[in-house]
């Protein structure tokens, strides 16, 4: 059994989902993911929720909480940009709390996604990018089948700055 569960967005998620983003914001803005002043606000958060919602039922994104067996969020991780038709791929994204870091959630929780992927959402490829500082995030990534395909240069600005990114693939069938 695993030692975590993820769960599918809810508009019903907002104001738990809303408390997480706020405790971890620090954390995440020195991991080199800010986001602007309007996500903080409770209004604009519960809105952005609702069209996240409306978007998984498009089938253009599917966004996940991380949640352990009590039903707390731990993180969040997401199918994004899906593409179908002679793609029909997704790029990975997650992020985990402060306080839950390096617990391996992150890993349990992309086999769990990846697993969603190709059996509910009928996906091929899963892209995922990272920082070149990231090891722990490539690690991750590796655990669970992605090969490295390549770097760019200042290709993602974080915090004012143009950074390198890398990137990973992974086959799903």
């Amino acid at each position: 059994m695993s030692d975590i569960i993820i769960k599918l967005l809810e508009e019903s998620d907002a104001q738990e989902l809303f408390t997480f983003e706020l405790k971890n914001r620090a954390f995440f803005k020195r991991a080199g993911f800010p986001r602007g002043n309007n996500y903080y606000e409770l209004n604009n958060f519960s809105t952005i929720v609702k069209e996240s919602v409306e978007e998984q039922e498009k089938g253009l994104t599917y966004m996940y909480l991380i949640k352990n067996h009590s039903g707390m969020i731990l993180g969040r991780i997401n199918l994004l940009s899906i593409v179908r038709g002679i793609f029909n791929k997704a790029e990975l994204g997650y992020r985990i709390g402060e306080e839950h870091q390096r617990k391996g959630y992150a890993t349990s929780a992309v086999k769990l996604v990846l697993d969603e992927a190709v059996n509910k959402h009928k996906l091929h490829r899963i892209e995922a990018g990272t920082s070149p500082n990231n090891i722990g995030s490539q690690i991750v990534l590796i655990k669970n089948g992605f090969q490295f395909t390549g770097r760019n240069s200042k290709y993602i600005c974080k915090n004012g700055e143009w950074c390198d990114s890398i990137f990973f693939e992974r086959i799903l069938d």
